[in-house]
């Protein structure tokens, strides 16, 4: 788990951490979630994950946020498409009403139009929310979906 997150914090085009985390870091942070979950492939190999966790708290409690990585080498295959439709069954399951993805960045086409054919809405766009790994800023699109 912790390699395939640390792939998609170094690449700096979809996550806003910029530390990647190491075994300590890494067992901790998945272990602060809600829930975390791994896809597998047939030999038992991970090749991609998700966190779940609450957006807010208190009166906003019942709202959720999560994070989605694959593997770069498993794209393609569906497999975040698994990961999504896992996490909203989860989130239904805790308790959850919705999910909100407070920051995916515009130019993630391939996460956007998943969340979109799976039904989630987007909320508007805020302009510069998203500073690339190369330093420019890129507009964010927040999502939501009614669990």
């Amino acid at each position: 788990m912790i390699e395939i997150w640390n792939e998609v914090v170094e690449e700096g085009v979809a996550f806003p951490q910029e530390e990647p985390l190491d075994l300590d870091t890494g067992a901790a942070f998945f272990a602060a979630q809600s829930h975390a979950a791994v896809a597998e492939d047939d030999d038992g190999q991970v090749v991609g994950l998700y966190i779940l966790h609450p957006n807010n708290v208190g009166r906003c409690g019942h709202i959720c946020n999560a994070s989605y990585a694959v593997s770069g080498a498993c794209r393609g295959r569906h497999i975040g498409e698994k990961l999504v439709l896992d996490c909203l069954s989860q989130g239904r399951k805790l308790g959850f009403k919705v999910l909100q993805f407070n920051a995916v960045v515009e130019s993630n086409t391939h996460a956007r139009h998943l969340y979109e054919r799976l039904g989630f809405v987007q909320l508007g766009v805020i302009p510069g929310g998203f500073r690339m790994k190369d330093g420019h800023y890129e507009n964010i699109c927040p999502y939501y979906h009614v669990l």
